[in-house]
């Protein structure tokens, strides 16, 4: 991976880390329920997830997608299915507790990180469809792969980082439950919305 080719790869990323969608909604509302840094609990399962979609993408899983494109389809539907799921609980879950008195359930937060980016329509574009244009298989696959899963990390995180602090100094300045419940709402809306615009390019990219 030359240098022009990894600055390239870096802004799309940094682009696609700052671009609203489910991974972000599910960070940004986690930052208001519970604070900036329990917001960072999912955005590093989001971070391991994508960890995994290198891995994929680097093994050829791209190729048996595009073989196999009714599998795929089944991946796609469950993905939308869970981000569904989630964005469900946001929207209509419990109150809010504003004074954040109550201690986050961290290991759900982790775990809804990773179950969202694996299920993640976003994801199975950017890395199942553009992230194998920028491997070179005629050189060394590993360097390429750990400057990959190095540059997406940063990116991602740059980008969570960006919407939790945002997040959390809005719900530091409205302290309103009416205000904390649209706000849900209209995160979930937007996660529904993000997931079913991905899984149209997918389907308009493969013709399925």
């Amino acid at each position: 991976m030359t240098f022009w080719v990894w600055a390239n790869f870096t802004l799309l990323f940094l682009a696609g880390g700052l671009t609203p969608g489910p991974a972000v909604m599910l960070v940004t509302t986690a930052s208001i329920r519970y604070g900036f840094w329990a917001a960072m609990i999912p955005a590093i399962g989001i971070c391991v997830a994508n960890l995994v979609w290198i891995a994929l993408a680097a093994s050829g899983v791209a190729v048996l997608a595009k073989a196999f494109p009714e599998a795929f389809l089944v991946l796609k539907t469950a993905g939308i299915a869970f981000i569904v799921w989630l964005a469900w609980k946001t929207a209509f879950g419990p109150p809010v507790d504003l004074l954040r008195s109550e201690p986050p359930p961290r290991r759900k937060l982790f775990m809804h990180g990773v179950g969202l980016q694996l299920a993640n329509p976003n994801a199975l574009v950017y890395f199942g469809g553009l992230l194998p244009t920028y491997f070179n298989p005629d050189h060394d696959m590993i360097p390429q792969v750990l400057i990959s899963m190095a540059t997406v990390t940063v990116c991602e995180m740059f980008g969570l980082v960006v919407y939790a602090a945002g997040s959390d100094a809005l719900a530091r300045r409205f302290q309103s439950q009416s205000f904390a419940r649209w706000f849900f709402r209209i995160a979930a809306l937007a996660m529904v919305i993000s997931a079913g615009f991905a899984v149209y390019l997918t389907w308009a990219a493969t013709g399925r």
